[in-house]
């Protein structure tokens, strides 16, 4: 299965939606395809103009590695000097916290990843699944 523009804006959609209902600060939106592209990317009014950097490090780490970014910052305190390679490797482009969560077909097959940031870690990440689940993917995040 290949991700879509349409799930991509679906999934922007939902996150900030979610944002919105629990009262999140700004949020800013990536959506990349499983070769760590940007398909679709919205920055709520509000939002510091930084935060493109940041949502897509988190979701450009999680495609990199397969694991969502979460794990990318337990393995930063576990094992720093491997994550650190990773920004070296990837350009710098590797953000290990909560917030970058890979989204996987019904097969669990990975077909990109949200990354979700202007909020708390732990709520990016909450976003970032619920606008899986609305494009009819699982969120790991």
């Amino acid at each position: 299965m290949t991700l879509t523009l349409d799930q991509a804006r679906t999934i922007i959609a939902a996150a900030r939606a979610l944002g919105r209902e629990k009262d999140m600060k700004p949020l800013s939106v990536v959506v990349l395809d499983a070769g760590g592209q940007v398909l679709a990317f919205e920055r709520e009014d509000g939002a510091p103009v930084g935060r493109f950097a940041l949502a897509q490090g988190k979701a450009y780490g999680a495609i990199m590695v397969g694991v969502p970014s979460r794990q990318l910052g337990v393995m930063a305190a576990e094992r720093p000097h491997f994550v650190a390679s990773l920004s070296t490797l990837y350009d710098g482009k590797v953000v290990p916290a909560a917030g970058g969560v890979l989204l996987r077909d019904a097969g669990g097959a990975i077909v990109g990843a949200v990354g979700v940031t202007g909020d708390t870690s732990d709520n990016d990440a909450d976003a970032g699944i619920a606008g899986a689940e609305a494009a009819g993917l699982v969120g790991q995040g």
